[in-house]
């Protein structure tokens, strides 16, 4: 890929190919603020008069616009010419994400459209390709200020405030090109079982079945052979379990932890009539993800969670990425201060984060971006968005829970109302169903329906008061204490069964030095700051029921100061003695 690229490295790190075309960096650009590009047909003969760098969008300055005003139509036109070596392969046009409503036309032609900010979807455009194997590809978002559309941390009003940010509309992930063989594997779900020694993969395939079909599957350890197979390819989706206990190494099966982030690589091969048709290389961790007795085990031990707050967004490029080196620096910076895992919150990550979260032993919560208001629409929207995100993180070994719903937001009335505390039923199940071995946590805060997991937000600032006030497990779990403004543990109804408890909102401390807004009492120096930190961080972890932290935040976001770094990555305080408290 060429250096000007930006994000130009693999974007689906789990699933990947070699024939593939990136198609980020300079695309042609229009504000339709009117919303009349459709009926003045601006798909057959655009004239946009901007040029923005994809995959930031125009809120940026990234994207090289950086105009921060509301506009709920925005246009794309990019050309560019299929090697001939690609003529005669499927096409498939990706987007990592948009935000919210995608449609595409391709030549002239409509192609199809899809609903959804936060996750990856695709088009097959190999029937739209033109002559000279041109592709004239305009593309229209289309976004809104509606509560019922999932928006995570976006505001909805013209102005930021307090912890929402600026909007983010259209392209703002990487957009790409895939070449396929018409016989092609369209995905496999993985589920390590440490129990048995063995992983269980479910292969979806396409093509034609009565052709001879053959899948072969290689799995390897730092280029050592383990396991090596071949499946007769009958119907489109199979199920194979295997076990991979291995001679390799003493331990027969390394698990993937925090302190040995193992993995496992694995290449599918797809093979037709004895000619290889596709291939795709992998990885999965052998990790397990448990709860008994009060406690979240990983691979069957108890594992005290020390979980930061993470965003996601950067000054100059917001939600997207700036680079794979930002990524990583920021979970290295994590990983230096004594972290074992991070919340990623009101946001579903860049894939390339999930990879090299896995491949660096870092925990990951995986929550979605939260609508703020109830009805029918919102629930759809909702629903539809979270399936996706599901299938799509399933394969990480670093995603260790789902958390689809944080503080009532979108379910406001959640302590009393029935249709609202249903939905999260619903989910919670629909989640279950999907992937039965991870924790679900439903409503992270307060007011929880079924939850595997009880999480409270308290913003208390010294450790003294907080060890009072939860000294008596019992009172919290059953409703008699309140905290943070009045909430309770849980919603009205439920009762408390014996689940983990975990700290998963504290701290927020800000320096009075900084304009801005966080939580409770600004300090003004870095030892008032240390002080206060080790005060409410001990309060937590000297209360002897709760199984786990998330600290209030990584970094700065805009107008919000409550973070470790500046918005710049820059430390406010010496990362060694945030290690030396979080490890005591």
């Amino acid at each position: 890929m060429e250096k000007s690229i930006p994000r130009k490295e693999y974007p689906r790190p789990q699933f990947e190919r070699k024939q593939w075309m990136n198609l980020n960096g300079e695309w042609n650009f229009k504000f339709d603020q009117e919303d009349r590009g459709e009926k003045e047909k601006w798909y057959l003969d655009p004239h946009f008069d901007k040029k923005i760098i994809v995959p930031f969008t125009y809120e940026t300055k990234a994207s090289g616009i950086g105009e921060e005003v509301f506009c709920p139509n925005v246009w794309y036109q990019k050309s560019i010419t299929i090697p001939s070596e690609y003529e005669k392969k499927k096409m498939i046009l990706h987007f990592q994400a948009a935000d919210y409503i995608t449609k595409v036309w391709v030549n002239g032609t409509f192609v199809g459209k899809k609903k959804g900010g936060q996750i990856a979807f695709s088009f097959n455009i190999t029937d739209y390709l033109g002559e000279k194997n041109e592709l004239n590809i305009v593309v229209k978002i289309e976004d809104s200020q509606s509560c019922f559309q999932p928006r995570g941390k976006q505001r909805w009003l013209e102005n930021s405030y307090e912890c929402w940010y600026v909007q983010t509309t259209g392209i703002w992930q990487t957009v790409w090109l895939e070449f396929l063989n018409e016989a092609h594997i369209e995905t496999v779900k993985i589920t390590p079982d440490i129990d048995k020694e063995s992983v269980e993969l479910v292969y979806e395939v396409s093509g034609d079945t009565n052709q001879s079909l053959v899948l072969e599957t290689s799995i390897s350890f730092k280029g050592e052979q383990v396991k090596s197979f071949e499946l007769t390819v009958s119907r489109p989706v199979q199920t194979i379990i295997t076990n991979i206990a291995s001679e390799f190494h003493h331990w027969r099966v390394l698990h993937w932890s925090p302190q040995s982030p193992n993995l496992y690589d694995i290449e599918f091969t797809l093979y037709m009539n004895g000619i290889e048709v596709d291939s795709v290389k992998s990885y999965f961790g052998m990790r397990k993800i448990s709860i008994e007795n009060g406690n979240v085990l990983l691979n069957n031990i108890p594992i005290y969670q020390k979980l930061i707050l993470d965003q996601g967004y950067w000054r100059e490029s917001h939600l997207t990425p700036p680079s794979d080196e930002a990524i990583i620096e920021d979970i290295d910076r994590t990983l230096e201060m004594g972290f074992n895992g991070v919340r990623k919150h009101m946001k579903v990550e860049d894939q390339r984060f999930l990879y090299w979260a896995d491949q660096k032993g870092l925990l990951v919560w995986s929550e979605m971006a939260a609508t703020y208001e109830f009805s029918d629409e919102a629930i759809q929207n909702f629903t539809e968005e979270w399936i996706e995100v599901v299938k799509q993180h399933y394969n990480h070994p670093s995603v260790i829970t789902w958390t689809p719903f944080n503080e009532s937001w979108g379910i406001k009335n959640i302590y009393t109302d029935r249709k609202q505390q249903t939905f999260t039923e619903g989910i919670y199940y629909l989640t279950k169903a999907m992937d039965s071995m991870r924790p679900v946590i439903v409503n992270d805060g307060w007011e929880h329906t079924i939850s595997d997991i009880i999480t409270l937000h308290d913003y208390e600032e010294y450790g003294d008061k907080f060890l009072n006030r939860y000294k008596n497990k019992e009172k919290i779990v059953n409703n008699e204490i309140a905290f943070n403004h009045s909430k309770h543990a849980m919603a009205q109804g439920y009762k408390y069964n014996g689940q983990p408890i975990i700290i998963s909102e504290y701290g927020g401390i800000a320096f009075d030095s900084e304009k801005g807004w966080g939580y409770g009492n600004q300090v003004k120096s870095e030892v008032d700051f240390l002080h206060r930190y080790e005060s409410i961080t001990q309060g937590i972890k000297n209360t002897p029921y709760i199984t786990g932290f998330c600290y209030t935040q990584l970094t700065d976001v805009q107008q919000e100061i409550n973070g470790l770094l500046n918005e710049d990555r820059v430390p406010k305080v010496d990362l060694k003695e945030i290690r030396t408290i979080n490890n005591k």
